[in-house]
């Protein structure tokens, strides 16, 4: 049941529904965020060197403050940011799907857990398996699990 509901369209329409509403309400209170992010989905322009890429993660986290705050704004399917990375920081233009986004976090503390499945993946069960893996390697995310069960 919880599968079908996680595929299902019209939930991941609301849960992308309630990314944008979320990062216009901090962007609006000029609130600093982060975003855990699929990294496969994420586009970096100029592309980055593989010396910067290789040390990136599947889920990967973005710190969205400074100037990349400053650079931050979206449109109804993606995140748009400029950001340094490496040792020289190396300045790309990053583009987000909105879809992309697993979490956003305020000061160490997520606000937001995105579980929908778009619609154009369909995850093998061995991806679904890391993907819960990786959410519950998280021993904040565990606490928020213990506090359902209560």
């Amino acid at each position: 049941m919880v599968q079908q509901l996680l595929r299902d369209n019209d939930f991941h329409e609301l849960m992308i529904l309630h990314i944008k509403e979320i990062i216009d309400l901090l962007l609006v209170k000029d609130t600093y965020f982060s975003i855990l992010t699929n990294i496969a989905d994420i586009t970096f322009d100029p592309v980055l060197p593989s010396e910067i890429t290789q040390h990136f993660k599947p889920i990967t986290l973005f710190v969205i403050a400074e100037y990349t705050f400053e650079t931050c704004s979206f449109d109804d399917e993606n995140l748009y940011f400029e950001a340094g990375f490496g040792h020289q920081n190396v300045g790309s233009f990053v583009t987000v799907p909105l879809h992309s986004i697993v979490q956003i976090i305020i000061e160490d503390t997520p606000v937001f857990i995105n579980l929908s499945v778009p619609p154009e993946h369909t995850p093998k069960k061995a991806d679904v398996e890391k993907s819960t893996n990786i959410f519950l390697s998280n021993p904040e995310n565990q606490k928020l699990l213990k506090k359902k069960k209560r």
